[in-house]
């Protein structure tokens, strides 16, 4: 059991978080939902029926340092170590500069970007203080520490509308490249996930309106909205071996969109 990879998911009681979390447990490793939704932890836990030696659920607020640390010491208690970090939690409030007011653009950052940055710092410093520690320099040990952070299209592009969501998106994509470049001399793997259309609650009303459905795959050349565990799969990847020399970087699971400059015409 010691051999087995210990990995924290932040908002990992729903959606892609929750699909990261049943990918990882499928392949074998411990597991934490961290989640501010005590009521949704708790349910996934239900839903997955993993052993309590497996998976576990901390409620935590990324945005409070408090909780955060209270997250990494439960962790560290139950399973003695982290060696993979996702860090999924995020907001969206809707609104532009026009009319979203401040108290809305600090509440999506303080958990898209801060939060992502508070839970980051936590466990980098755990992980350096074991690599130093052991005095550990193989690169086989040294590569199997990732954070991957879980970004958007709209780091990249932009809807007016979600103003700090893109803001934060951005700047955690800023995040994954500072951190990529300060923790490579440890070989920690710094990478970032960008989502496009996905099937979760937060898309829930798209599949319900036609009009609103067919925008959505105007801009997608692939022509569908993408399952929350073909995200879990990039997530999986970079976390593993198999990404060993992949830092800095973010992985845009789009269906194309970020390569289209017009519009896809409908297939009648």
């Amino acid at each position: 059991m010691s051999d087995r990879r210990v990995v924290i998911v932040t908002g990992g009681a729903k959606g892609i978080g929750y699909a990261c979390v049943r990918r990882f447990y499928e392949d074998g490793d411990r597991v934490v939902i961290a989640d501010h939704d005590s009521e949704a932890g708790q349910a996934a836990l239900d839903r997955l029926g993993a052993p309590a030696k497996q998976v576990i659920f901390v409620p935590c607020n990324v945005a409070d340092k408090l909780s955060v640390h209270n997250l990494v010491a439960q962790t560290l208690n139950s399973f003695g170590r982290i060696d993979v970090l996702v860090n999924n939690a995020g907001i969206i409030l809707k609104g532009g500069s026009l009319d979203l007011s401040v108290e809305d653009f600090d509440t999506v950052l303080s958990v898209n970007l801060r939060g992502a940055f508070l839970v980051s710092s936590a466990v980098a410093k755990h992980m350096v203080q074991i690599l130093d520690d052991n005095d550990d320099r193989s690169g086989r040990t040294r590569c199997q520490y990732a954070i991957i952070n879980m970004s958007s299209v709209n780091a990249a592009v932009a809807i007016p509308n979600i103003l700090a969501y893109a803001v934060s998106k951005g700047g955690l994509n800023q995040l994954t490249k500072a951190m990529a470049l300060e923790l490579a001399p440890y070989g920690i793997r710094v990478n970032s996930v960008g989502p496009g259309s996905i099937k979760t609650d937060m898309m829930a009303g798209v599949a319900e309106d036609q009009k609103t459905l067919d925008m959505v795959l105007s801009r997608t050349p692939l022509g569908r909205i993408a399952q929350p565990d073909e995200v879990a799969s990039v997530v999986a990847f970079l976390a593993s071996g198999d990404a060993s020399y992949i830092t800095g970087e973010c992985i845009y699971v789009d269906g194309g969109r970020l390569a289209l400059n017009y519009v896809m015409a409908k297939k009648e």
